[in-house]
């Protein structure tokens, strides 16, 4: 069912893991994408050739680069009827460890460009649209090399509470999805293989999560029947938290 015909989509950092998911099933349910990536073109170029949305390559920590990708979305799509604030970087690092620049880089891309794709929803997109960022169970149960990672996040949490009181008056949604341990190559990167094998006995599910029951969330949110929840943080873990 094409539930979101008609709609256009922004999804940051679709080419690769949960984006990819998001842009497929945005794809799916008949909305109209545009996703940008950094590095990944040729994940980047087969997600636009199987989906038919558009890539744009993008570094979110650069203000140029934010804004040529809006121009590019308002450009090309009917309209704005959704925005996924997905891309981030983590790089974990002891805190006594972290450099200046590591603590700009991870702000800019995680936080500030956030906050600035946000504001220019708020400004161009129709009513009745829907603001969606992922964040992470760890803003909950913050881990050792997270403290960049998990303060950029806790930062974007509270960018969705105000958006949402902001711009309801319009019927537009300001959520966000935090995500737990989910199955892709950034939760490989980033653990060991003895500490994913050991999460799926402390999740409800026993499983590790799919980038699919992600966008599943990020597709109810974004549709028509996500029109009643605003300002909420969906726990989309399978259970690690309960």
């Amino acid at each position: 069912m094409s539930v979101l015909s008609g709609k256009g989509a922004l999804v940051t950092g679709g080419s690769r893991g949960i984006g990819r998911a998001i842009v497929e099933r945005l794809r799916q349910d008949g909305a109209e994408v545009v996703f940008c990536y950094e590095r990944s073109e040729e994940a980047a170029r087969q997600v636009a050739k199987e989906t038919g949305a558009l890539a744009v390559q993008a570094d979110l920590g650069s203000r140029q680069d934010l804004e040529r990708l809006f121009a590019e979305a308002e450009s090309r799509l009917p309209a704005l009827d959704v925005l996924v604030n997905n891309a981030a970087a983590n790089a974990p690092k002891p805190l006594v460890d972290i450099t200046e620049e590591d603590y700009e880089r991870a702000f800019a891309v995680n936080a500030r460009a956030v906050f600035l794709a946000t504001q220019w929803a708020g400004r161009v997109m129709r009513d009745g649209g829907r603001i969606i960022t992922i964040s992470s169970v760890n803003t909950q149960v913050p881990a050792p090399g997270l403290s960049l990672y998990c303060g950029s996040k806790g930062a974007v949490e509270q960018f969705a509470k105000v958006a949402a009181r902001e711009l309801g008056g319009r019927g537009i949604t300001v959520n966000v999805v935090s995500s737990g341990a989910t199955d892709t190559d950034l939760l490989r990167d980033t653990n060991p293989p003895e500490a994913l094998e050991r999460t799926p006995a402390f999740t409800a599910l026993q499983r590790l999560g799919r980038p699919d029951d992600i966008a599943a969330v990020v597709a109810f949110l974004a549709g028509p029947d996500g029109r009643w929840v605003t300002g909420h943080n969906l726990l989309a873990s399978g259970g690690l938290l309960v």
